[in-house]
């Protein structure tokens, strides 16, 4: 009877959703929270130790061809004054000078490729820089992913001995950012109204070819 009884338990939990389920809101809240942040609280300090554990899901990650080119310059307090004055956050925000004053991230990953940027490179990044913020935010953190920036200039304040592709800024963000659902038709603009951050996105339906 008793291996009758464990046999009927250990079926029951196999055929159990509920441990699926769990893992998929996980995944759901953690994809929820990564939102782009242009606002970070300044009082916080982002540790050495947190930037090589965000670095370090890239050993776990996807490479096209798996030819693993990126490399990564973590960026703390003390060399956020380096980074600052060649970004630019909240391009369809301009009137407001995203990041406001006192509200600057003070901790970056500089993402460079090995190799010169292609189609391939550009599949590495995405992944990556996914990874690495949904990271951030399981570690509750948040961050941005930075394309607008002067990368001549990061790559010279630096001396970096690759070319800079792309920047992350993290920090503990002090913004509230909310998703709307749209039409695909409709302006996928971003937009701020009595201090939220409003992120249109396309609804399900809308995103499936039939």
């Amino acid at each position: 009877m008793a291996d009758d009884y464990l046999g009927r338990k250990m079926e029951e939990y196999m055929s159990r959703p509920a441990k699926q389920h769990r893992s998929n809101a996980s995944l759901a809240r953690l994809l929820a929270k990564n939102r782009s942040h242009r606002g970070y609280d300044a009082s916080f300090k982002v540790r050495a130790d947190q930037l090589r554990r965000i670095i370090e899901v890239n050993t776990l990650t996807p490479s096209a061809c798996n030819r693993q080119p990126l490399r990564f310059r973590p960026v703390l307090a003390d060399e956020a004054h380096k980074v600052l004055p060649h970004i630019r956050l909240g391009g369809a925000l301009p009137d407001l000078h995203l990041p406001q004053k006192g509200c600057e991230p003070n901790a970056f990953i500089i993402i460079c490729s090995t190799v010169p940027e292609d189609h391939y490179v550009d599949i590495d990044l995405g992944i990556s820089a996914q990874s690495m913020l949904l990271q951030a935010v399981e570690m509750g953190l948040n961050g941005i992913c930075i394309g607008a920036f002067d990368h001549a200039r990061i790559r010279e304040e630096f001396a970096l001995p690759y070319e800079p592709c792309l920047l992350l800024a993290i920090g503990r963000g002090t913004e509230v950012i909310r998703t709307i659902e749209i039409g695909a038709e409709d302006d996928h603009t971003y937009f701020r109204k009595d201090g939220v951050h409003y992120v249109p996105k396309v609804r399900t339906d809308e995103l499936i070819i039939k």
